[in-house]
């Protein structure tokens, strides 16, 4: 459970994943859409959330942001993948 009192956090990473996992699933959306959606359904900061991500939710987040163009492809993916 998530609970905020003067800047403390008490939210695992693996209690968000879960929740970010359930909306990709239950919406169809892209992780970053539940990203942050789930942010504002939960009423947390973005820089508050982007610290509580998982890593295996990272890496999705980054794939798609490669795919949409807003970061730079990756040089360790085959060509014709």
């Amino acid at each position: 459970m998530y609970t905020k009192t003067m800047n403390k956090i008490d939210f695992s990473k693996e209690e968000l994943s879960k929740k970010i996992e359930n909306y990709v699933k239950t919406y169809g959306s892209s992780y970053i859409d539940a990203t942050i959606a789930v942010s504002e359904i939960e009423s947390m900061e973005y820089d508050i959330i982007s610290k509580l991500l998982s890593r295996p939710i990272l890496e999705k987040i980054q794939e798609e942001g490669r795919g949409l163009n807003l970061l730079p492809k990756s040089k360790n993916k085959l060509p014709f993948a």
